[in-house]
């Protein structure tokens, strides 16, 4: 892959070395898997990434990096592979991770109660409680569905990013060998 466009957008190693509240982690971080770009740490990276972009709240992203760290795969990659989910993708997933949830539990596929929101108030201090609720009366049927989601959505990211990396490897060299023999240089 385009290792030198991707190096524009990635922390500098001293930098999260140096930071203050990072150096606590410093042993965990030194791993050269965490932030080198490589064929498997990146389709780690992307793996753990979008299999923990499924945990609710504001856990994801702090989940991809010990998911990362465990598993010695990229972690900047796993952070921003999180951002897949967001207010607008949450409510497909949430729905996918049921309709899941419901085909392998059995389960008759509604939930066990209703969700209002008032659109003429809007008043979100009201209803953030209120879906939190909602959510967990989804219980275990949206447990394993959400499991059962995040874990294909990570072995298909795996193998896409392999797949990919490998077919843009391929092309480079097809390219690299269609070129036209450079003449060679005499010493005169």
């Amino acid at each position: 892959m385009p290792r030198k466009h991707f190096r524009r957008f990635l922390p500098d190693h001293d930098a999260i070395r140096g930071n203050k509240y990072l150096r606590v982690f410093q042993p965990l971080l030194k791993h050269p898997n965490l932030w080198h770009l490589n064929r498997h740490s990146v389709a780690g990276g992307v793996a753990a990434g979008l299999f923990a972009g499924l945990i609710p709240g504001p856990l994801q992203m702090l989940t991809a990096a010990i998911l990362a760290i465990v598993f010695r795969v990229n972690l900047p990659v796993a952070a921003v592979a999180t951002l897949y989910t967001n207010p607008f993708t949450w409510g497909p997933l949430i729905l996918a991770s049921y309709a899941i949830g419901s085909w392998v539990t059995g389960g008759n596929g509604m939930p066990t109660t209703h969700l209002e929101f008032n659109w003429d108030s809007q008043n979100w201090i009201d209803f953030l409680p209120a879906f939190w609720t909602w959510l967990l009366s989804l219980g275990a049927t949206y447990l394993i569905g959400s499991l059962i989601l995040a874990s294909s959505l990570a072995v298909i990211g795996y193998f896409s990013v392999q797949l990919a990396w490998r077919a843009y490897i391929l092309a480079y060299l097809r390219r690299r060998r269609a070129r036209p023999a450079r003449p060679a240089k005499t010493g005169i």
